[in-house]
């Protein structure tokens, strides 16, 4: 795709000032992202963080092909990122460039059934976590507790109270100092220490730094329905420990996920009918926020439009969607070459698979400026007809580009080719990610999420509070008249505008939060999304405090019968420290927004740079 004269003047406005970030953006880049010299004085803005990224993937090119224009590839990667049409995963925006050069955000590692195995893992993942990736583990392997150990003939302590020694690593970690450690820890419901695993966080005493979820499967399902019991099988004799009600189980997942919300759910034979490469084995666990499923060893990069920005005039620009899905894809599939792993067996299954993970943001935004409300059927359409739409688009351009550069390499024995697809460069190309940072630099709501409130506080890493106040509302309160700072604080209070009769119907009706809509809706958005997605989707079903624990059994089957790949809850304040928050006790307290100090009124986020 040539640049014509018009596409340059708007790229040299964009150069002139930054327009679209706004002053949170600049916050978090200027916190995180910004290359620093050994003074830890910032060196680059975002322009130049951009170019740095845009060049440093263009020359994946040359490597197959010496001839082949980087330079204009380089252009157009810079455009989209800098238009925050679409942004890569976070360790590629911090890294792509620098000497640590480890860009990809998903890793899956082994937990085998010896110290040996076990502390190495732990090894890998301090190395993955100080780079910025987010580990995921099956930890179904182990001994359950008080087995025999032969070398010492001890008693084993079970998977528990070896994820208890990951978190304290990763907390140490704390991946370098920008990002939070992240893990997956996912066991095996018919693993004999099931029950310690589902409580582990009652209280929320402990594992902080992991998302937990136990593999549930069909056959865990269906007796939960006939009311039966299951068996519980230790994992180094294959012999029957014990069993279980799986119907009591269930019950015992629910209520904890109530408590703490976790665990959550991974349906591991659904994500195994859809593993695209069998041969090398059963896919056991996923990245930490569960929609990056991996083999042993395998990391993926992920990268996500804002699809937000194609909006225009009511409509949506599907042309111009069209050529950034190709862009994104290309960029993505050049990131494996360009990546620097962190250990020689990552590389390696890395290469053999080409994993990409490409997925949007900005989702709740579309649909407001298409005036359509998140819990509706027209919404749910649109999402099954925006995910078909980019899956076709991501998909040929992954054959396309395995016809220039080859299919990856373990395709002949993958599904893909019993499908009787002739060349494809990646056994997966699609996922739906969480956007948590990304989405603040884009400015957009985040991942395929409803807005979690029209005015919220978003908690960061260092301890610093953003008050954030969703743009577009404040453009249709000042447009329609009903703007005024009183207002905007007693909706900080709550979160929602539902109960302001003084905020018209229409407007009260589009802009639903997260809260506002029933928890049915959220799963079926989930499962509209998962029909046309390679991977899975991140999507947490936020619910109440007065939720309960049977308002998650219901979830939880729902997403199975939707054929969800995994299923996350949150009941409203059952962490101590959560990310996002709203409330009367909040907005009493003075916060820093963007820089700045707030102490009531509502500050605006669509300042230029």
């Amino acid at each position: 795709m040539t640049l014509g004269h018009a596409e340059k003047k708007i790229i040299n406005k964009i150069h002139d000032r930054d327009l679209l970030l706004n002053k949170n953006a600049l916050e978090v880049l200027k916190r995180r992202y910004f290359i620093r010299d050994e003074a830890g004085r910032v060196v680059e803005h975002s322009k130049d963080l951009f170019r740095r990224v845009a060049d440093t993937i263009a020359q994946a090119e040359l490597l197959y092909d010496k001839d082949a224009d980087e330079n204009e590839l380089a252009e157009n990667f810079y455009r989209v990122m800098l238009s925050l049409e679409f942004l890569p995963n976070s360790p590629t925006l911090m890294n792509a460039g620098t000497e640590l050069g480890q860009l990809s955000a998903c890793f899956v590692l082994p937990v085998g059934d010896s110290m040996k195995e076990i502390f190495q893992a732990l090894e890998y993942m301090s190395l993955i976590q100080q780079s910025g990736g987010g580990t995921g583990f099956s930890f179904s392997r182990l001994r359950p507790k008080g087995d025999i150990v032969k070398t010492t003939m001890g008693a084993a302590s079970g998977p528990v109270s070896f994820m208890r020694i990951f978190d304290t690593a990763t907390e140490v970690v704390k991946q370098g100092g920008k990002r939070r450690g992240a893990n997956m820890g996912i066991l095996a419901v018919d693993h004999p220490n099931i029950v310690e695993f589902i409580t582990a966080k009652s209280g929320n005493a402990s594992l902080s730094n992991f998302n937990l979820s136990v593999a549930i499967t069909d056959d865990f399902m269906q007796k939960i329905e006939k009311n039966e019991e299951y068996d519980l099988v230790n994992p180094r004799t294959k012999q029957t420990v014990y069993k279980l009600r799986a119907r009591q189980v269930f019950d015992l997942i629910a209520h904890s996920a109530w408590e703490t919300g976790d665990p959550g759910i991974v349906f591991i034979d659904e994500i195994n009918r859809h593993n695209p490469t069998p041969l090398l084995g059963k896919i056991e666990s996923t990245n930490p926020c569960g929609e990056q499923p991996l083999l042993p060893f395998e990391s993926c990069n992920l990268g996500s439009i804002n699809v937000s920005r194609f909006v225009r005039n009511g409509n949506i620009e599907w042309n111009r969607l069209k050529e950034v899905v190709h862009l994104a894809v290309r960029f993505l599939d050049n990131v494996i070459d360009i990546n620097k792993y962190p250990i020689p067996e990552i590389e390696r299954i890395t290469n053999a698979n080409r994993k990409i993970g490409l997925g949007i943001m900005g989702f709740a935004d579309m649909l407001i400026k298409l005036g359509i409300p998140y819990d509706s059927e027209e919404a749910i359409g649109l999402a099954q007809k925006l995910m078909e739409f980019i899956c076709e688009n991501a998909r040929y351009t992954s054959e396309e580009i395995a016809q220039q550069k080859g299919s990856f390499p373990n395709f002949k024995d993958s599904l893909w080719k019993k499908r009787g697809i002739k060349h494809i460069r990646n056994a997966t190309i699609t996922t739906i990610a969480p956007t948590g940072t990304i989405s603040i630099i884009a400015g957009c709501s985040s991942g395929i999420e409803p807005l979690f409130a029209i005015v919220y506080i978003r908690n960061v890493l260092d301890g610093t509070r953003l008050l954030e106040v969703h743009p577009i509302f404040d453009q249709v309160a000042r447009a329609r008249g009903f703007y005024n700072e009183s207002l905007m604080v007693k909706i900080a209070q709550v979160g929602s505008i539902q109960c302001f009769s003084e905020i018209p119907e229409d407007v009260r009706r589009v802009f639903v939060t997260a809260h506002d809509i029933s928890p049915e809706w959220h799963v079926r958005m989930q499962a509209a999304f998962q029909k046309y997605c390679d991977n899975a989707v991140s999507k947490t079903v936020n619910l109440p405090n007065n939720a309960t624990p049977e308002d998650i059994k219901k979830i939880f089957k729902l997403a199975y019968m939707l054929r969800c790949k995994g299923i996350t809850v949150y009941r409203y304040g059952s962490k101590e420290q959560q990310v996002l928050q709203f409330g009367p006790n909040l907005i009493e307290k003075r916060y820093v927004s963007a820089g700045a100090e707030y102490s009531g009124g509502c500050p605006t986020s669509d300042c230029p740079v």
